[in-house]
């Protein structure tokens, strides 16, 4: 899949802009054939089938499948030249003449030879950014613009159409909700999704593939669906590498850095990356309530050092077997100072201020094995994946109080995780346009957190006594899944159907030693579930197309939503997790159409989303301190989610093109908070908000030379409801430029200014429990620059593995 995105760019510009004679009395023909590697004999998927007359004109066109096979329909009778062309292979053109007794014409295979110049890149990036929209996702192809547009993956997010990341949390959001699953090369890590946000780099990306409604082939977790991203994988002959390095500053200084490579020869393809990131982040603000005038201001620094390292095999035994083992490790250390005041203004007598400070390490390990057969060549395969995954994190957090009734504390915790996961799927073209996907799975997940804390008075000689939690949470989980689809010349459609048995096991042990008391709270959960899905695609030609698609999925609770143990403190606020919380469940609808343009395409969506036993925040107030509020989450009765959805590729001059997206989604929020009644009691109150936001995103780039481009990126934000706040919106004007230098452009060099305008931030008032209004800031206004090199001589691409979740199922590209 190397270069599909770039040569879809290259040839769909010119197809769509030659489109064959509407003429009712001209009979058409078809051409078929398959297309394969001559060096490997192995079938080569996405390589461009090119339809051109005599006077080379091209009248239509399209790409090879993934077992290499193609078939070009509606081709004018006459003379024409089929052109068989990839990126690194000679140029293979084909006369035919179709006319009587020759309309259905199969040139049978076609062997791709190595060009005789070669490449010698590592990977082919495009200069712009892709959207393309498949028939169950939205797959963005990461090209130079947006790699000039963030130094990690957690910065070009808030690129991508329905997508943003929150710049104080990290956390990130699809369609408007938290609840999304973060995958990279359709793999889930142990690492947490914003911590690995900012440990991946952007040149380090290939795609990023928005899976909105995933297939029943797919784990379903996920309400609003899943973001994987792809990256670039090297398998190409010889000794092939990238170096890069990025430095930005605002407040603080950003350093990250990678390097990537692989040698490849004969049956061997041996590969390894590292990437580290060197970060110091300031995030500022305060929350002021309003009637009681309480002021509270924070000021957090975050310094954290991050290592991740990959390596990986892929042993060839011969044409139809493939064994591949990976691992990844990665370490991260992060220290955190937070400095808070609160300002009583009636009575500066009560200020106060804390000190607090975490340390924060963690060490990850993922080990990978891939076993794959191929019963043939026409896509009959078997595949074996096991995957296991182990996290270890340690915590430390020391809070120090001034001019406080409070006592000094300290808080320690330890967790560890592990995970293992192994896929059985069989795949099975019966026939070339039918074809059946069977699958099994097993997930083991198990975690066992240890807190202990000292937040205690000291007993009669001086000493704290300290309090001390377990939790234990297992969740297993035994799937099995089925789909079918089909094609035909203008219609396709899958079905599917996933099972799932899971069995959830958890145990708090809390243990007071300062009153010689215990306390165990055990929970169950065991449940059945049955996920459906369907999706269905119509071509009447090649210049429109219409995906309808309907699945069911769950979100089950993250292990911060149920772990007991206090996720944080400030001295007014608390969050805890619910040991109790429920998965809430999902059906959702979408409908998305494709039409081609002259110089581009643009995608229009719906979609519609009924969600059961939803998961919503509450806000509580604490009953030992009544101006404390106590944070947690708890399960409502059924709402609903709507939205629309519109993306564009447009290029109005060969130098300029834009990338520009407008989504707009709308929720019903349910949720408890607690407020004080006329005579100071606590009134418990069930509070609904309807929050419709909108986003617009426009990304243009400017291509003053081979050498020379220019990127403007500019995001409008709507206002945004929650159960506690109404966000304010925003604004973020962004600025770039990228210069390639050295042979080949082996060496470039990018500069971006963000926020230029200094208008990212978040702004906020509430009502809930109290009345408030705030704003906090982050390191918005950066200034940031990035060298990148490639290094090597590899000469053509080599068989690559197939990954099990980086699937595209076909019927919604280009063609």
């Amino acid at each position: 899949m190397k270069h599909l995105f770039l040569m879809l760019m290259m040839v769909s510009s010119a197809i769509l802009s030659a489109q064959p004679s509407s003429n009712s009395d001209i009979k058409s023909g078809s051409i078929s054939g398959r297309v394969i590697d001559a060096e490997l004999n192995q079938p080569l998927p996405y390589v461009n089938i090119v339809i051109k007359d005599t006077d080379n004109k091209i009248i239509t066109g399209g790409i090879t499948s993934d077992d290499g096979r193609f078939e070009i329909n509606n081709i004018p009778e006459g003379k024409i030249i089929v052109s068989i062309q990839f990126v690194g292979f000679k140029t293979i053109d084909h006369n035919i003449t179709l006319g009587m007794g020759n309309y259905k014409v199969d040139i049978g295979d076609v062997k791709l030879e190595e060009a005789s110049t070669g490449l010698d890149e590592v990977t082919i990036v495009a200069d712009v950014s892709t959207i393309q929209q498949k028939v169950d996702r939205k797959v963005i192809t990461i090209g130079k613009d947006l790699q000039t547009a963030g130094a990690t993956a957690s910065e070009i997010m808030n690129n991508l159409p329905s997508v943003s990341v929150d710049q104080q949390t990290g956390s990130i959001s699809l369609r408007g909700n938290q609840n999304v699953r973060v995958m990279v090369d359709g793999k889930l890590s142990n690492i947490p999704a914003d911590q690995l946000l900012k440990q991946i780099p952007s040149t380090s990306i290939k795609s990023i593939e928005l899976i909105t409604n995933p297939s029943a082939k797919y784990n379903p977790e996920g309400m609003s669906g899943i973001i994987n991203i792809v990256l670039h994988k090297n398998t190409q002959i010889g000794f092939n590498g990238n170096l890069n390095f990025a430095l930005a500053y605002d407040i603080e200084p950003k350093f990250n850095s990678s390097i990537d490579a692989n040698y490849r020869n004969g049956k061997f393809n041996l590969y390894g990356s590292y990437s580290n990131a060197f970060t110091k982040n300031v995030n500022y603000g305060q929350i002021n309530r309003i009637e009681q005038e309480i002021e509270q201001n924070f000021y957090i620094l975050n310094n954290n050092k991050s290592h991740l390292y990959k390596v990986g095999l892929d042993y060839y035994l011969d044409d139809k077997n493939t064994i591949s083992v990976f691992t990844n490790q990665n370490s991260f250390d992060g220290l955190t100072r937070v400095d808070s005041g609160i300002d009583y203004l009636t009575n500066p007598s009560l200020n106060e201020s804390q000190f607090t400070g975490g340390d924060n390490e963690n060490d990850s390990q993922q080990y990978n094995f891939n076993y794959k057969h191929n019963i043939n060549d026409e896509g009959h395969n078997l595949e074996l994946e096991v995957d296991y995954n182990l996290f270890d994190g340690i915590g430390d957090t020391n809070n120090v109080f001034f001019s406080s009734q409070r006592p000094n504390f300290i808080e320690d915790t330890n967790t560890e995780r592990n995970q293992t996961t192994v896929n059985l799927d069989y795949v099975n073209p019966l026939s070339e346009s039918v074809k059946l996907e069977l699958g099994l799975e097993a997930r083991l997940f198990d975690t066992s957190i240890f807190y202990e804390s000292n937040a205690r008075e000291q007993n009669e000689v001086g000493d704290y006594i300290p309090t001390t939690t377990r939790f234990d949470y297992a969740r297993d989980i035994y799937s099995a899944y089925a789909t079918y689809g089909k094609k035909t010349e203008k219609w396709s459609y899958q079905v599917g159907l996933r099972a799932e048995t899971v069995a959830v096991d958890s145990d708090a042990f809390k243990r007071d030693l300062a009153a010689n008391d215990a306390l165990n709270i055990p929970f169950e959960n065991d449940y059945f579930e049955l996920y459906p899905s369907a999706f269905f695609t119509y071509t009447p030609s090649e210049k429109n197309s219409y995906q309808l698609s309907y699945s069911r999925r769950i979100d089950r609770p993250g292990i911060g939503q149920v772990n007991p143990l206090p996720e944080w403190n400030t001295p007014l606020i608390s969050q805890f997790g619910n040991q109790e919380l429920r998965p809430q469940f999902t059906n959702s609808m979408e409908v998305n159409y494709t039409r081609q343009l002259e110089k581009g395409s643009i995608t229009a969506g719906v979609f519609y989303r009924l969600i059961e036993d939803e998961i919503q925040q509450a806000i509580l107030i604490d009953r030992t301190d009544l101006n404390r509020l106590i944070l947690t989450n708890l399960n409502f009765d059924n709402t609903s989610a709507f939205g629309v959805e519109l993306s564009s590729n447009y290029r109005p001059t060969k130098w300029w093109s834009i990338n520009a997206s407008f989504d707009l989604f709308s929720q019903t929020q349910k949720s408890v908070a607690e407020s004080f009644g006329t005579n100071q009691d606590i009134v418990l109150n069930t509070v609904e908000v309807d929050n419709v936001s909108y986003n617009v995103r426009a990304f243009n780039n400017f291509k003053v030379s081979k050498s020379l481009s220019f990127s403007a990126f500019g995001m409008y934000r709507g206002k945004n409801k929650n159960i506690q706040f109404e966000m304010s919106d925003m604004l973020m004007v962004n600025l770039g430029m990228r210069y390639s230098f050295l042979e080949d452009n082996r060496a470039s060099f990018s500069l971006s200014y963000n926020d230029i305008f200094d208008t990212m931030y978040a702004q906020f008032d509430g009502q809930r429990p109290y009345a408030q209004r705030g704003q906090f800031n982050w390191e918005s206004q950066q200034i940031s620059g990035r060298l990148s090199y490639r290094f090597g001589g590899g000469k053509y691409r080599a068989k690559s593995r197939k990954q099990r979740d980086n699937d595209v199922k076909e019927g919604g590209g280009m063609f």
